[in-house]
Order: structure tokens, then C-alpha cells, then sequence
């Protein structure tokens, strides 16, 4: 079943919503004046002095008046749509933040299994976002749909898969699919995270393309990091070789197979790490 179509207020809220709140809130004000200028012009007077001056001035006329009437809705229903879309993005971080510490105290495999698969995409953003990665949620069609998360740091971007399986491993597909939007939309990197493990196949097909495997321990540390910090949002290392910001991975193999480490972003052209 296809979903509903929505009204362009609605459209509004949900790009508010997720958007950072602060930005949400500039929108709203630039909105507002915009509209507001435009509702405070002056109406145009008609000519008389010969019919076609009079139906020129009466069309330039007529469409002022439009401009005017629309303008003196919109001035207040945008803005408003966008204020309310800003304290959505607001108190859904808020929420984020609570959750992420509530793990944090119990950062066990239970605590991921009791969650809803939004709950789980929540999770993960603010884990991404404590790492230092300007996050925006994109959101699937479902507990199975598409890229969840895009990450951005510095001018690169990041895809971010969730997988909240409790019941079997996420297979290669799953990667595949990720893999085929990263080429798509010429992104630097991607992550699956899922809240069990991965399948042989998923973890060599990842090896090498740029996609970090997240399983629930690996996830679960991160968030342990994270909380340990006494900045929300660390520092993120610059690369040792290039200099370009270092994103946090997880060794796939190797005697420090699971555990995690900076690489840099421009992976495979820069090789650089930080442990």
C-alpha cells in the first residue's frame, strides 16, 4: 500500500524534523521575513489614460495583489510549519541522548534486543553523532528499508544501513544493497549495523569497498567510548600521511580482528591509521 500523498505544510514539518533543530529554527525566521516583505508591498495603481496602459497596469496590478494575499498566509504558516518541525528534531534528540545513556549503563545484548527498530536507528545516530559526524536521518520504508542514516564530516559522506535481526545474521545482500548507493550517490564510506552478527559472505564481500561492519559488540563499545568521554562531540584526529579528518573502524582480521581504530577518510588512497 502506497503512502498518502501530503500537503506542503506537511512536507515542511518532516524537512524540519529532521534537520538539527537550531537550523530549523534560522529557517523559520528567514521565512517569515521573506513573506513578510513581500506581504508589506505597496499595491500598484491602475492607469486610465488609455486602454492598453489600463490592461497592462490592471494584469501587473492584479498579480501584486496575489503575491500580497499569499504572502500574508505564508508568513505565519510556514514559519510555524518549521517551528514545529524544529521541536520535533528537538525533543527526538533529546530522546536519542536519553536512550544512548540508558545503553551506556547497560551496554549488553539485551538492551539491543528489547528495542524497536526505530528505537535501534535512533540509537545508532546518536552513537554516529557522539563520534563526531553530522548526521541526518533519512529513514527507511520499514524495520528492512534503504539507508537510514547519512553521516557527514568535513565534505565526505557516509551511508549508514541499520539491521535490528534478532533472530539470524545479516547477509551479504544487505551489503550489496548499500554498496550499489554508495556508488550511486558517490559516497565515501558506509556502515551496516546491526544488532546481531554478520554472515562469512557479508564480511568478505564488505572487505575492501569502504563499508564498516557494526555488529552489536562493536556497537556496543562505541557506545561505552562515547559515554567515557567528557566531551559529547571528541575531536576527530587528522590523518598522520595526508592530513584529512579519521573516521573510527572496526579490524574485520588480524590478531585485532573486532576491535576499533581511526583510519582515514580517504581510504583506499590514504592507508594512514591512528590506533
Amino acid at each position: 500500500m502506497g503512502r498518502a500523498k501530503q500537503s506542503t505544510i506537511e512536507d515542511l514539518i518532516d524537512i524540519a524534523a529532521r534537520l538539527p533543530w537550531k537550523i530549523g529554527v534560522v529557517l523559520a525566521l528567514i521565512a517569515y521575513f521573506g513573506f513578510h516583505y513581500a506581504a508589506s508591498l505597496p499595491l500598484l495603481p491602475v492607469a486610465t489614460a488609455d486602454m492598453k496602459s489600463y490592461g497592462e497596469s490592471l494584469g501587473a496590478g492584479i498579480g501584486r495583489q496575489l503575491i500580497v494575499t499569499f504572502a500574508s498566509v505564508l508568513q505565519y504558516a510556514v514559519p510555524l510549519a518549521l517551528l514545529f518541525g524544529s521541536a520535533l528534531s528537538f525533543f527526538r534528540t533529546r530522546r536519542q541522548q536519553e536512550l544512548h545513556g540508558s545503553v551506556a549503563r547497560n551496554p549488553s545484548q539485551d538492551a539491543l534486543d528489547g528495542m524497536t527498530w526505530r528505537e535501534f536507528e535512533s540509537l545508532a545516530a546518536e552513537t554516529f553523532r557522539q563520534q563526531g559526524y553530522r548526521v541526518r536521518e533519512r529513514g527507511g520504508d520499514g524495520p528492512d528499508g534503504g539507508v537510514d542514516i547519512e553521516l557527514h564530516m568535513g565534505k565526505d559522506t557516509y551511508l549508514v544501513q541499520c539491521k535490528q535481526w534478532k533472530a539470524q545474521k545479516v547477509g551479504v545482500a544487505t551489503v550489496r544493497e548499500l554498496y550499489g548507493v554508495m556508488t550511486a550517490e558517490q559516497a565515501v564510506g558506509g556502515f551496516v549495523v546491526a544488532s546481531g552478527r554478520f554472515t562469512d559472505e557479508a564480511i568478505a564481500f564488505a572487505e575492501g569497498r569502504s563499508i564498516t561492519l557494526v555488529p552489536a559488540h562493536s556497537l556496543l563499545n562505541m557506545i561505552r567510548r562515547n559515554e567515557g568521554r567528557t566531551s559529547p562531540s571528541p575531536a576527530v584526529p587528522s590523518c598522520p600521511k595526508c592530513g584529512s579528518p579519521m573516521v573510527q573502524r572496526v579490524a574485520k582480521q588480524g590478531s585485532r580482528a573486532g576491535s576499533s581504530f581511526w583510519g582515514c577518510t580517504r581510504f583506499p588512497a590514504c592507508h594512514g591509521i591512528r590506533s
